[in-house]
């Protein structure tokens, strides 16, 4: 990559910028898939697929089964249990904290709790798997250790239904009075996992709106009086936009899709409006449509997409649920496991820009999917060594506060500065300057001193990169580095194209932040 003679230019006035919004301060949070607790048939790694299923969706998962309804099993390949006490995975993820993790995902839908010493080794009729008593204590140990508290959803397939197909609480009880007796913390719960797609989640045949409506009902009075203190999150949508891309738009298959806004009519009073987001679908699922490309990637377009997917929901939001803030329960570069360019640099873009948009727009949490498992996943797999997309989130979660400042900047190619209050020190300023321009330089105007924190790589599609110049990796007994920000003066700063900077402005003044 080489800059060009041409430049962007931005000025900034950090001391006067104003507050537009907060955040929760757990509002980086992440995603560990049920899945990944109980082991099972998760997406498979592209090195282990030969050819991609050619036949759309639709001809072979069944409901209740490990293949979600409407997909192709050549997609997926086992995968034992995570190991949630390993002493590298949670010293990374207790550095991201506070945060949630949310442990949910299609197969939570379908998965039996086993409140008995000896499980089983296959779940009841109308279930797709088994979580051990002894995996779920794993999951709250984990949850305890690194200060995220967890967010989740209830199993609703046809297992957890009476004769008449009416949801039961009874597993949920069981399940939850379990986690309250041995020390776990449920933050926030939805009723089922992207309701959207229904039917690939395990829910009945020809499950319509009214009969989400009609169980959301009883979830929402179970967990009020039984189990207080929980917030509930509605109605956790996903694939809808105010553009063509959307990923539901057009079904999946045969499969129905049930629109957020006839599900958000029977949600008013969950406490906040819970969505997912994902730009594309991965070319795991390429039969399906809905495509997108590396070289896409710093697009306007792309990076655009998260404020298409809000704009959607925030018309539902405003007509079923107005005034309630959003929570983004989930969110990666594509479904399906990520693309192959998900666990590169190239990704650190859209990550950060998301972010950096969600914060301004009433987005109280972004839960990123996953931490771990397949591509999109922010370490590695195998190792539990870092991608470069934690890099990004570390440094997110050292300099940004909760105070969200508009930055006077204009989202255009090579500029997406993003301002919050500096994190811990009163006065200060954190900015994130994306320079999202392949070719040409962006030059900050900086009116006094600050510390610079850039990542960059010697090429997008590395899976190594580097802060202020110097590899990122972990040191002696797995140490994280110190990341000490670079002193530059007041003046005129180049940003390297395609490349991310985090600068922190101790001494900004900004009365906002005090």
């Amino acid at each position: 990559m080489t800059t060009s003679t041409a430049a962007h230019s931005v000025s900034l006035s950090p001391a006067t910028m104003p507050r537009i919004g907060t955040v929760d301060v757990r509002y980086q949070s992440y995603n560990v898939e049920m899945l990944e607790v109980t082991g099972g048939r998760f997406w498979k790694p592209y090195h282990d697929i030969a050819q991609m299923p050619a036949q759309a969706a639709g001809e072979t998962g069944t409901p209740g089964g490990d293949t979600p309804a409407g997909m192709s099993a050549d997609l997926y390949q086992y995968r034992p249990p995570i190991d949630l006490a390993n002493k590298r995975l949670r010293m990374l993820a207790k550095a991201l904290g506070p945060a949630y993790v949310r442990i949910s995902g299609t197969w939570a839908n379908t998965t039996w709790f086993a409140d008995t010493d000896t499980p089983p080794e296959d779940p009841p009729a109308g279930y797709g798997g088994v979580l051990t008593q002894q995996q779920w204590l794993g999951a709250i140990a984990f949850s305890n250790a690194v200060d995220a508290p967890i967010v989740t959803s209830m199993p609703g397939g046809d297992g957890a239904r009476g004769p008449d197909g009416v949801w039961k609480p009874d597993q949920a009880r069981r399940w939850l009075d379990f986690t309250k007796a041995h020390g776990g913390k449920i933050a926030a719960a939805e009723y089922f996992n992207e309701p959207t797609l229904a039917s690939m989640g395990g829910a009945p045949k020809a499950y319509g709106a009214a009969d989400y409506g009609r169980d959301h009902t009883i979830f929402e009075a179970f967990i009020r009086k039984e189990i207080p203190g929980i917030k509930i999150l509605a109605p956790g949508s996903v694939g809808e936009s105010t553009a063509e891309w959307g990923v539901a738009h057009g079904g999946y298959g045969d499969m129905a899709v049930l629109t957020a806004d006839a599900l958000a009519a029977y949600t008013g009073n969950a406490d906040a409006f819970s969505y997912h987001h994902y730009g594309a679908a991965s070319r795991r699922c390429a039969a399906m449509g809905h495509q997108t490309s590396a070289e896409q990637a710093l697009s306007e377009d792309w990076l655009g997409r998260t404020d298409q997917t809000l704009a959607y929901y925030r018309a539902v939001r405003d007509q079923a649920m107005p005034g309630k803030h959003f929570w983004n329960t989930e969110t990666a570069d594509a479904a399906c496991g990520g693309n192959p360019w998900a666990g590169t640099f190239l990704d650190n873009f859209r990550y950060l820009d998301q972010l950096g948009r969600l914060a301004r727009q009433q987005v109280d949490v972004v839960f990123h999917n996953t931490l771990v498992a397949s591509d999109y996943g922010m370490v590695n797999e195998d190792t539990f060594a870092p991608k470069p997309k934690y890099w990004a989130a570390l440094l997110w979660r050292r300099l940004m506060g909760t105070t969200v400042l508009d930055s006077g900047v204009p989202l255009a190619e090579g500029r997406h500065v993003y301002a919050h209050c500096l994190r811990g020190v009163p006065g200060g300023v954190a900015i994130l300057a994306i320079n999202t321009s392949r070719s040409q330089a962006t030059v900050i105007e900086l009116p006094a001193a600050a510390a610079r924190y850039t990542l960059s790589a010697p090429s997008l599609d590395a899976t190594q990169i580097q802060f202020n110049g110097q590899e990122l990796k972990l040191g002696r007994d797995d140490a994280l580095p110190t990341l000490q920000g670079e002193r530059v003066d007041a003046g005129k700063l180049a940003l390297a194209p395609a490349s991310i900077t985090f600068l922190a402005l101790a001494q900004a003044g900004n009365a906002a932040c005090r």
